[in-house]
């Protein structure tokens, strides 16, 4: 292994497609580059997909280059028709703005912006006050019609009908990318495989408009071994937030995946040097377990921190009924044996509970069952439980009467799903 970071995104898994690999080799590999990837104001919380970008530029980063992490509230206004079938929902603009808000904090856990090594920008403060007859004769003259509706991206969706508004989201997109090689000498633009056309639209702008080199790299769109795409749960996204997604429900994800992806997730999602990489995903049959803990562990901690990570892991443990010793692992029976409080927890309101909630209800709201039909599925087939009692009907009522001397009412679907409830 050279000290070149792109040899290191390469053997972790991290690079689909690159403009000119000796090129991008060259600036990761010449002083500090400058590079950015660009995150949509689109929900209040990136999910576990978007961590393939954030764990490259934290990689990139520490090998001693400056990021910009692009807030893009003004290319969220537009709508991005890259792998949509149809158009985005437009939201107002404040809306966009406190999500992006919301984007900027989360991505400050990963990449502490401080001026220098990492930088965080919002693409709406030179989009929005663009006087776009002007914009459209100094960058708009520069696009090929042909040439854009010829990408995978606008291919996709002129089968389903393509507005105008999405169709400018390439020249903002591009823009973006002009702007930064412009104030901060951003000479490498990063994102998902399914931006490959819009990176390289900056690409030919620079050069066109500036006479300046710039490269593009993307990322594999990934996919588990089963085919689910990546971040997705029966339940929904795998939100970084932890209001959204709790952190036991974060390390229960990475622990549960299946086999075939613990050596390509532990090469992107954990900081862990490649050689303990290797021998984690060199380890057979119950070992594999071993390596699906640290995976968990490690990923958790990126995101959550060492404290909930631990937490998360020891209520994992105890969900388990598992011993850890220096021996290994001792498998006893799959109930809850440890302290409550390191579970998921809901508080409900004491009067709702004095009425009583039905099973259906209350586990489809908890997150334990995506909805009530599948709850009740559950109950008829002997999956739900309450205090480690079977719930035998989709009738019975849970209430005041369900909690225990510690205040808390244990919930649980299936083998490996627990949350617990308390009174608010």
């Amino acid at each position: 292994m050279s000290g070149n970071v792109y040899d290191e995104l390469k053997e972790r898994g991290f690079v689909a497609q690159v403009s000119d690999e000796g090129a991008v080799r060259k600036i990761l590999g010449e002083g500090q580059a400058t590079f950015y990837v660009g995150f949509d104001s689109t929900a209040t919380s990136l999910h576990a997909g978007s961590l393939v970008p954030i764990m490259a530029m934290v990689h990139i980063q520490r090998a001693g280059h400056r990021a910009i992490a692009v807030v893009g509230s003004g290319t969220t206004m537009v709508g991005d028709p890259s792998g949509k079938t149809e158009m985005r929902q437009m939201l107002d603009e404040a809306t966009i703005r406190a999500q992006g808000q919301a984007i900027h904090i989360q991505l400050a856990r990963y990449l502490h912006f401080d001026g220098k090594n990492a930088i965080a920008v919002d693409n709406a403060d030179w989009l929005l006050p663009l006087n776009y007859v002007a914009f459209l004769r100094d960058i708009g003259r520069h696009f090929s019609v042909n040439r854009m509706l010829a990408a995978e991206a606008y291919k996709l969706r002129l089968e389903k009908g393509l507005s105008f508004i999405e169709f400018n989201y390439q020249l903002l997109q591009a823009y973006d990318y002009l702007t930064l090689f412009r104030k901060y000498g951003c000479t490498l633009q990063m994102g998902g495989d399914d931006q490959w056309g819009n990176i390289l639209a900056g690409v030919d702008l620079i050069r066109r408009v500036d006479g300046g080199a710039a490269e593009a790299l993307t990322f594999p769109l990934l996919t588990t071994a089963s085919g689910a795409k990546m971040g997705k749960t029966a339940q929904g996204a795998v939100w970084l937030d932890a209001t959204l997604f709790s952190p036991y429900d974060f390390y229960q994800y990475w622990v549960n995946c299946d086999d075939r992806d613990v050596g390509r997730f532990l090469r992107i999602f954990t900081l862990l040097p490649l050689d303990e990489v290797r021998r984690l995903e060199s380890l057979k049959d119950s070992g594999i377990n071993e390596a699906k803990r640290v995976l968990a562990y490690e990923a958790t901690k990126i995101t959550h921190g060492e404290v909930d990570a631990e937490n998360a892991r020891k209520a994992a443990a105890a969900v388990f009924g598992k011993v850890i010793s220096g021996q290994g692992t001792i498998e006893a029976k799959s109930s809850f044996t440890g302290d409550a409080a390191v579970l998921p927890t809901t508080a409900v309101p004491r009067a709702r509970l004095e009425a009583g909630i039905s099973p259906a209800e209350l586990f489809t709201e908890v997150g334990l069952t995506p909805s009530r039909r599948e709850a009740k599925r559950l109950v008829e087939q002997g999956g739900l439980y309450v205090n480690d009692e079977r719930i035998d009907t989709a009738e019975r009522l849970l209430n005041v009467k369900d909690l225990g001397p510690d205040g808390g009412m244990l919930l649980q679907a299936g083998k490996k799903k627990f949350h617990r409830v308390v009174a608010g």
